[in-house]
Parts: structure tokens; sequence; C-alpha cells
């Protein structure tokens, strides 16, 4: 899929006529409390493909949040336009490089690095990032 970048203020994916599925903040904890949330609420709009796909991009997000992203985030889930969007934020310190961050896999020997590039092939991304923290939103269609 195509991939979008961005960084500093500027909103995307525009929000319009949308439905909000899910709105829940989390952290290290609360991960699976997370998952098992995704997927009640995507199973109610889409097939279980979709349904897997959005819950592994929901966790790999979220997780790494947790992880780089200060702690905590917060997860927004929502139905626009033919396409769900699975938005994560966080207040970390934000990406050193958000217009190239998980396009290129890591190597194996590697323990880490791959929930960006994950989400990235699995669906559009796109990244707003500062100082203050990251919004990343994954869409895909339905």
């Amino acid at each position: 899929m195509a991939n979008a970048e961005q960084s500093g203020t500027t909103p995307a994916p525009p929000r319009v006529s949308s439905e909000v599925l899910l709105e829940q903040g989390f952290d290290e904890a609360s991960l699976y409390s997370v998952r098992a949330a995704v997927a009640a609420h995507v199973c109610t709009v889409a097939d279980a493909r979709t349904v897997d796909t959005m819950v592994l991009i929901a966790h790999e997000l979220a997780s790494n949040s947790v992880r780089h992203g200060g702690g905590t985030g917060r997860l927004r889930l929502w139905l626009a336009d033919g396409f769900l969007h699975c938005e994560v934020s966080d207040a970390g310190t934000g990406l050193d490089d958000p217009a190239h961050a998980g396009h290129t896999l890591p190597a194996p020997s590697l323990p880490g690095g791959r929930g960006l590039w994950i989400a990235r092939q699995l669906s559009e991304l796109f990244i707003v990032s500062s100082p203050a923290g990251s919004t990343i939103t994954a869409t895909v269609p339905l």
C-alpha cells in the first residue's frame, strides 16, 4: 500500500462523516484489553481478515507508544467513507525521522523495530510527530 508521512501539526486523515467505534487509553498492563476491544468493535463492521489485521496494527502501534512514547497512550478507532481508521497517540518525545520510520525491515538479529514496518505493510500510515508526542493513524479499506 502507498504511505504518507506528515510531520508537525498537519492532521491526517480527515474525519468527515465518521462513526467512532472505540476510544480508549492504555498502558503496558492494558495492552491485552486494547486488543480485545479492537477485535470486539471491528468484528461488528468488517470481515475476520480485517479484524485480524486491525488487531495486529493496533497492538503494534500501542506497544510502540508504551515502549517509546512515555508508557501510555490513547487509541481511537473510527469508520469514515468506507475506511477503518486506527489512531494511536502518545506524549513521548516524538520520532526522530517520521518520514522514514518503519520503511525498512530491521535485520533478523535485532530484537525489535518491526512495529511501524508491520503497520506500513498492512495499511496506509499517517504519522504526525513532534517533541510533544506522536499520533499515528493506520487506514484500511473495508
